[in-house]
């Protein structure tokens, strides 16, 4: 009896005979012989069936068969190094095949489509073998950052997904009608989180967040996962250390369970070697000294009209491209100005018009991957940022009870699935790196 595998096992396979409950993504006739791709989710396989061998019927049968077809393939597997798949170099010589559902004609098709054609069609454009790598790759993301987390004592606390009040400015909200009453999709979990830390140490929550930004950049999306851990007893430099460590295991981890996968993206792998060890640390004011020597230096109109900015500003794409190109690895940059910032920010000491912040670039032009900052410990200040930020008190009561209650140093960060996915797969826009995009102008499918 052939034994049923799962293709990203065949290795273990050869010279056996197999069965592989999948899908038919692609086939090739040349004379007598018949190569057939077949994907089961898992991976992807080469099948080859030769008409004398397996008959005239099958042989029809196989021609006829369309592209996305579900089906089953019994046969031998055998080693072959110029064979395609994910693992490589693997086949499977065809015995028997059952068509479990002939496919209508597949409306993508090998030659180029549209990006919006392919958005339209998200729902069918995930089979195919690059958007297949780029959510497997994501899919070791999550779950690296959940592993690290957890094996250094976090624990997962879920926050709400409605709120009644802003977290990080209130012109980029989604309003819901909460039982006649207005209420908003969270922007983030973090001041819950605050919240959770006075009870756990050190806790983070996962899950979607929403932003309504009218921005068609290639680094947003409305509506995208989130991790966004909180320690108690943590200062500026404590974070940064540890965000360190928690980006350096993300990209190793993947690195080593999916190198595969990022090689059949074509990726360059050699940058995400290089990311370990300590990151380069530079602060806002060195940053937009770089910013402007660039500036000065480039012969490009364009470019010099893009890196246009002053002290106080906060950086758009092309400053963080530029200051990202003159290091080899992530770069921190912390010590932002508060107006650019969220309320809740400690400033920093003997200079209020800077808040004890951080984000963390990535390279290759890839930008922000996570922002963080030393929370507001005082409760007064806390009072006094919110009142200057506009904000309706009321809504805060229970965040500044924190800070009445055995108030402790905090800090905590926000890092994005998507832009991160982004970073480590070399994808130009983020919108491949969620199953069902939700941008500006796309809700379905």
């Amino acid at each position: 009896m052939p034994t049923e595998i799962q293709i990203q096992n065949i290795a273990q396979y050869v010279g056996q005979k197999v069965t592989i409950k999948g899908w038919l993504y692609a086939s090739t006739r040349k004379g007598k012989l018949m190569f057939v791709r077949l994907r089961d989710g898992t991976g992807m396989v080469q099948g080859v069936a030769f008409r004398p061998e397996v008959g005239d019927d099958l042989f029809d049968l196989l021609k006829r068969t369309g592209q996305e077809s579900s089906l089953i393939v019994t046969g031998e597997v055998r080693e072959n190094e110029r064979a395609p798949g994910l693992p490589k170099g693997f086949e499977v010589g065809i015995e028997a095949v059952e068509i479990v559902q002939s496919a209508e004609e597949y409306p993508i098709t090998p030659k180029d489509h549209g990006v919006e054609f392919l958005m339209d069609h998200r729902h069918l454009w995930l089979r195919s073998s690059r958007q297949w790598a780029i959510m497997r790759i994501r899919t070791t993301i999550k779950r690296a950052i959940i592993d690290f987390l957890d094996q250094n004592g976090f624990v997962n606390i879920d926050t709400p997904i409605i709120t009644p009040s802003a977290a990080e400015g209130t012109s980029n909200l989604f309003e819901v009608d909460f039982f006649e009453d207005k209420a908003y999709l969270a922007q983030t979990g973090q001041l819950y989180n605050e919240a959770n830390i006075m009870a756990f140490g050190k806790v983070y929550c996962f899950g979607p967040t929403f932003r309504a930004e009218k921005s068609k950049t290639r680094r947003h999306l409305a509506e995208f996962w989130m991790v966004e851990p909180e320690m108690a007893f943590f200062d500026l430099d404590d974070l940064i250390d540890f965000e360190e460590a928690f980006v350096t295991y993300i990209v190793q981890t993947t690195l080593k369970e999916r190198r595969a996968e990022l090689e059949f993206l074509g990726r360059d792998l050699a940058p995400l070697e290089n990311v370990t060890g300590s990151f380069p640390r530079i602060s806002y004011d060195d940053a937009i000294e770089r910013i402007h020597k660039i500036r000065e230096e480039t012969d490009d109109p364009e470019l010099k009209e893009q890196l246009k900015i002053e002290w106080g500003d906060d950086f758009g794409s092309p400053h963080e491209t530029e200051l990202t190109k003159q290091f080899d690895k992530p770069v921190f940059v912390y010590g932002y100005p508060t107006q650019v910032k969220a309320f809740y920010m400690e400033p920093w000491p003997g200079r209020p018009e800077v808040c004890k912040s951080v984000d963390l670039l990535a390279p290759e032009g890839y930008g922000e991957v996570i922002g963080g900052s030393e929370r507001m410990s005082d409760p007064e200040l806390l009072i006094q940022a919110i009142k200057n930020h506009e904000l309706p008190l009321e809504n805060y009561d229970w965040y500044i009870d924190l800070r009445k209650y055995g108030s402790v140093p905090h800090s905590g960060f926000g890092l994005g699935l998507e832009r991160t996915v982004a970073w480590i797969c070399g994808i130009d826009h983020i919108r491949q790196t969620s199953p069902f995009p939700r941008t500006l102008n796309r809700k379905t499918p």
